[in-house]
């Protein structure tokens, strides 16, 4: 049975047609269970009834055309069950609907079981025979198994099914459905690229030549720079100058310290230019892509698009694709920042990429720009999608395809309505975040997104309120020096001449392996990572504490932060440190009367659950918290969001979770540390309202929200936040909260922030 059950699932999988895929199963069933007939029925939520689409068994003409609304009939007393039915006469139950056309009059036995998939009825699926008999256990346990392994195949298929479905049926609404990558809302047709070369199709091939080989690479490495020092250029002028770094960072990879040396070893080694490339990048992409958290993951997707890029100057090609439309929304397999720098200045309106995350450079860029993206969509042919009309919704990570009228002058008014609110929020850029009745909080950066440092002075960011400082450690083949990590910080940290720059102590391990230091468990979101690593390694530890106070001399902003701090012993061991690294510098540089080696502040982030009850005890040892709320989110509801199946359960919004927060508020204030936030939450609205009524004193968070978040404080009464605090505190579920918030902020005048806070 598990061979015929695999084998029914595999066809329908690989079938490219929908209504083939159907029939053929319902055949294949018929026939492994000899029944009489095998049915197959999908949910239209929309019209809120289930359409019999397959049948071996029932009469033909009624396909298509049969209807069950969702609580009618045996078949919709399934999908509300969403358990078996097994019923030995059929027509003798209360619940069953004759429906002549169908012609079941000799069947009586009904076995029926919901299609599930994430916690939503797709469809039906049963068999009738004409013996008045109970189903078998063992026939009911394969049917429930097969609905169950069939579930995800019916979702991707019924993603191309939608498709060619809207092009004829004008009131169909139903979303593809993705991940926010870039928040917005756009309208327009779609333009979809493919690659023109691709290191997957180049054969391995020995050279004899390789002198030659090593000319032709160089050539390449050369022609490549120029065309990144173009992307770049292009750009200059438009986006902030730190979201270039992404260029930088491309560059740096071909640098003789990594990709480019590798592969001119490989070349002397007796390999073809294109076979050595392949090989390196091809390396690469395996260990990234190996690694379990989902930003450096997507690195893998960066140097895929740099080998693409070097491949297709080695073989000399030039880019000649048909032109875009004057504007369009840019589709690909997996849209990646270069071809983002090629077409933003073509009339780029939206993105929308079948693979990668909101953690992709692309994604990224995409928030520089200002354009909506959709990142990750369901698996869909991209030749479905070209030259079609269709709605971006960078909030939701939906994309309709084919919308009607209807829904598009919906969205035509969002639009608008966004246009406005943008030029509102640009007003307030310059000005500090202070409620109407005088409460001020500040608003700080999270940076470090790049292999230089993403921030903007002209955001209007008072400071860096997290500066990640992995990606130096990720883009290289060893461990970066001191001088090198000194040059890196001194950049950060003179760009915000007396503000505060919160540096993070290296946070990688397990989820975030290093690929020359990798690291392998079972269960790495409990494993050694972050401040667990470097107390293990403190040559590492010391090595970038010291280059952390070097760059400081001169700027006298620094502050450190230990990132996965569990206990109070984790605390005493890397001041300890930092106080080794201190006496030691300072015996080693001779200072003169101005420029002096100073203690910076050492700090905490508040990510693991159990830390939050010693927050009295540590309040003596550091000079501040800062709450990671992505992760303390992620433990304290013990979901992974970096996985489909129970990302949905990933919420900042949790009850507890709040709760949580409120209470880190409250203890910090009675130890007068001062505390602060970066994560998600703060650069919503209403989350950011939420953690200025508690007591937050500095919210971090990336550029483009800045003035977002500024607008709302300075257009509500602090008294106000504390009343909508306090009865959120009161409430049960995050579909409460949600609801409750959303209309909070109608009545402060803030509704047009309600989308934007999603």
């Amino acid at each position: 049975m598990l061979t015929t059950l695999r084998k029914i699932v595999l066809e329908f999988s690989q079938n490219a047609e929908l209504d083939s895929a159907l029939h053929r199963m319902v055949v294949q069933i018929k026939e492994t269970m000899n029944t009489d007939c095998c049915s197959i029925y999908l949910a239209d939520h929309h019209k809120q009834h289930f359409l019999l689409v397959a049948s071996d068994g029932l009469a033909e003409r009624s396909l298509g055309q049969t209807t069950i609304g969702f609580t009618e009939g045996l078949v919709g007393l399934v999908g509300q069950r969403e358990e078996p039915l097994n019923i030995a006469n059929a027509q003798h139950h209360p619940q069953f609907v004759h429906a002549p056309e169908v012609e079941e009059d000799e069947l009586n036995a009904f076995l029926g079981t919901p299609i599930i998939h994430r916690r939503k009825v797709l469809g039906i699926l049963s068999i009738q025979q004409k013996e008045a008999r109970y189903f078998t256990e063992n026939e009911e346990a394969f049917l429930v198994t097969l609905s169950a392994q069939l579930a995800t195949s019916l979702a991707n298929a019924e993603a191309n099914f939608l498709i060619t479905e809207q092009d004829t049926n004008s009131h169909w609404t139903k979303a593809l459905q993705g991940v926010a990558g870039s928040s917005g809302v756009m309208i327009g047709e779609m333009f979809v690229v493919y690659p023109v070369v691709s290191l997957a199709t180049v054969y391995l091939q020995r050279t004899k030549t390789p002198v030659l080989e090593l000319q032709l690479f160089e050539e390449a490495v050369t022609k490549t720079r120029i065309d990144f020092d173009l992307m770049t250029s292009k750009l200059q002028g438009i986006i902030a100058d730190s979201s270039l770094d992404i260029f930088d960072m491309y560059k740096q990879l071909l640098d003789n310290a990594n990709i480019g040396k590798e592969v001119s070893d490989k070349i002397k080694l007796g390999w073809t230019a294109e076979s050595a490339l392949k090989q390196i990048i091809d390396g690469y992409v395996i260990q990234f892509e190996a690694l379990d958290d989902s930003y450096f993951r997507e690195r893998a997707s960066d140097i895929r698009d740099l080998g693409n890029r070097l491949l297709l100057n080695l073989k000399n090609l030039n880019i000649n694709e048909k032109a875009p439309p004057n504007e369009f929304i840019l589709v690909a397999e997996e849209v990646t920042a270069a071809m983002l720098a090629q077409y933003q200045h073509q009339g780029l309106k939206g993105v929308v990429s079948l693979l990668g995350s909101n953690n992709s450079h692309a994604a990224i860029l995409a928030r520089a720009l200002g354009v909506p993206a959709v990142m990750g969509i369901d698996k869909i042919s991209l030749s479905r999608l070209h030259q079609k009309n269709c709605i971006v919704d960078g909030y939701s990570g939906e994309l309709f395809v084919q919308p009607n009228e209807a829904l598009q002058r919906e969205y035509q008014h969002l639009i608008k309505q966004e246009t406005r609110l943008a030029d509102k929020v640009k007003k307030v850029e310059k000005l500090p975040a202070i409620t109407k009745d005088g409460h001020a909080i500040e608003l700080q950066l999270n940076a470090g997104l790049s292999s230089g440092f993403e921030h903007s002075k002209n955001s209007g960011a008072a400071g860096i309120g997290l500066y990640r400082t992995e990606i130096p450690f990720m883009n290289r083949s060893c461990f970066p020096s001191e001088s090198e990590q000194t040059q890196l910080y001194r950049q950060v940290l003179s760009a915000f001449p007396n503000q505060p720059v919160t540096m993070r102590t290296l946070d990688v391990g397990g989820d975030k392996s290093l690929p020359y230091f990798p690291i392998n468990e079972d269960n790495p979101f409990l494993g050694w990572r972050g401040i667990r690593i470097t107390l293990d390694h403190p040559e590492i530890f010391l090595l970038q504490v010291r280059a952390m106070l070097r760059a400081n001399v001169g700027q006298e902003n620094l502050e450190i932060m230990l990132p996965m701090i569990s206990s109070v012993v984790e605390v005493d061991e890397a001041s300890r440190l930092i106080n080794q690294a201190y006496y030691e510098l300072s015996a080693e540089l001779n200072f003169t009367s101005e420029k002096k080696l100073t203690r910076p502040k050492i700090g905490i982030m508040i990510e693991v659950p159990g830390i939050i009850y010693q927050l009295p005890e540590l309040a003596d040892k550091v000079d501040f918290f800062s709450v990671g709320s992505n992760d303390l989110t992620q433990y304290l509801l013990a979901v992974d969001r970096n996985n489909a199946r129970v990302s949905g359960l990933y919420n900042s919004y949790h009850p507890a979770v709040l709760r949580a927060l409120n209470h880190i508020a409250e203890q910090s204030t009675r130890s007068l540390v001062p505390l602060s936030l970066c994560g998600e939450l703060a650069s919503e609205p209403a989350g950011a309202l939420l953690l200025l009524a508690m007591g937050y004193d500095k919210l971090s968070m990336n550029a483009h929200n800045i003035a977002k978040i500024k607008w709302v404080i300075r257009h509500v009464d602090f008294h106000q936040v504390k009343l909508m605090l306090a009865h959120v505190l009161t409430l049960s579920t995050s579909k409460k909260v949600h609801s409750y918030l959303n209309e909070q902020l109608e009545l402060f005048g803030l509704g047009g922030f309600v989308r934007a806070g999603r």
